[in-house]
This record gives C-alpha cells, structure tokens and sequence, in this order.
C-alpha cells in the first residue's frame, strides 16, 4: 500500500527531510536532553547549533534563538514507548513535564509532556 501511495504523489515531492529544526535558548543542554530520550550522540557543532542522530530516525538539530517559547508548539514528537506511565517516570527523571493525566482512548495511550524548554511531546502507545 505504502509503495501505491508514494507513487502517487511522487511526482509532487519537492525533495527529502534533511533534518528536523528546533529553536532553542540552549541547543547543547536540549541535544542532550533528546539523546537521553531517542538515543544517539549529542554533537555541539558551536554554541548556536547541536544536533543527535537518532537510530533509526532523521537527525535532530537545535538551534539557538533570542525569542523565548511562548505558543503551544504546531509540530511536536510522538515517541513510541512499551509503558507509557514508565517512559513518563523516565522522561521527568531527565527534566521534563507531564502536562495532565495520561490519556487512554480508542486508538491507545498517551502522554503529553513539555522538554526543558516547554517544547510539547508525547510518548506513546498505540493499541494493536
């Protein structure tokens, strides 16, 4: 099915992710955060760029900006875990925030949690 559906809108594909960008006050401390939580290296390239490699996924950069986070996030991660009340446990061992309870519905479970920085995330777990 997935080869059906590429085939169909590849002739409309501008190129391939690169990497995915987040804005940052502190790109070493969130490259760290994130490796801790997917995996992969932290690399600090300079103080105004880091980035991780995650397995398995495209690369991870932080980038420094002046502005504070002050808007809900128009893109976030979902990070696919076994237990999500244990990967929640993990994630705020390391330095994030649960936001709410941990939400259970039809299509499975989740939990929405804020990086070090307020950026908004989830762990979750689909039910199959």
């Amino acid at each position: 099915m997935s080869d059906v559906i590429g085939s169909q809108y590849a002739r409309f594909m501008i190129g391939s992710v690169d990497e995915v960008v987040v804005d940052s006050q502190n790109p070493a401390a969130l490259a760290r955060f994130w490796s801790s939580i997917l995996g992969g290296t932290p690399v600090h390239r300079s103080d105004d760029w880091s980035y991780i490699d995650p397995p398995g996924w495209t690369r991870l950069a932080f980038q420094r900006v002046p502005e504070v986070k002050q808007l809900k996030n128009r893109l976030h991660i979902d990070v696919l875990v076994k237990d999500v009340a244990q990967a929640s446990d993990e994630a705020a061992a390391l330095g994030a925030v649960r936001v709410g309870a941990i939400h259970v519905d039809g299509p499975g479970t989740f939990q929405v949690l804020l990086d070090p920085e307020g950026n908004e995330w989830c762990v979750v777990r689909p039910n199959t």
